[in-house]
């Protein structure tokens, strides 16, 4: 986890966006201040839950876990990466019943919710809806002006879709979004090939 060596309160002329990289398995989420249109990391990294624990239990934790960041950072939105669709039916639901917990988590503490789908952080942030986890982990060191980033790709994610939604909500970077993209087709499956231990 990459924390910052201090975290103010947000002014009127300030916010804080918290992303989230939904999962079963693993959470990873970013905290951003922006000031004066500009960006800088306050907080990201990785929440692991029990490969033992059922399904309800896991759900439970991401409630949990994600008040707890809420209650730490009191972010005023939440940007969170959409879901695949695909024919892994199961997978489908179990990583969207963890999107729609955090989210729930997000709407008892009132905050304003965005959801990004993945090929459209990646055209966000590198200009590329195909580009790799490496590609928009080099960016986000750029944009943010960062030495390093955390090791968790699910942490770098989640900051990735903060950095999405300032760039949204702003019009402004070099990397802001100039069109919308869905998740593509086949995208679920290639997902959960590519990443077998997020969804269980």
């Amino acid at each position: 986890m990459i924390t910052a060596k201090s975290t103010p309160v947000a002014s009127p002329a300030e916010r804080i966006i918290l992303g989230i990289d939904p999962g079963t398995t693993v959470m990873g989420y970013g905290i951003l201040m922006v000031e004066q249109g500009k960006a800088r990391l306050i907080e990201a990294g990785a929440i692991r839950f029990p490969a033992t624990d059922d399904h309800s239990l896991k759900l439970r934790a991401i409630f949990r876990e994600t008040l707890a960041i809420i209650e730490r950072h009191c972010p005023d939105e939440l940007a969170i990466e959409a879901q695949f669709f695909g024919k892994n039916v199961q997978s489908m639901l179990k990583l969207g019943r963890a999107q729609g917990v955090a989210i729930a988590a997000a709407l008892q503490r009132e905050l304003a919710i965005t959801e990004y789908a993945p090929k459209r952080v990646k055209q966000s942030i590198t200009g590329n809806g195909n580009a790799s986890k490496e590609q928009v982990a080099a960016m986000l060191l750029s944009i943010l002006g960062l030495k390093e980033l955390p090791s968790s790709t699910d942490a770098t994610d989640a900051l990735a879709v903060a950095v999405c939604h300032h760039f949204a909500s702003t019009g402004r970077g070099s990397r802001a979004i100039t069109r919308s993209s869905g998740g593509g087709k086949g995208g679920w499956g290639a997902f959960v090939r590519s990443n077998p231990d997020r969804v269980r």
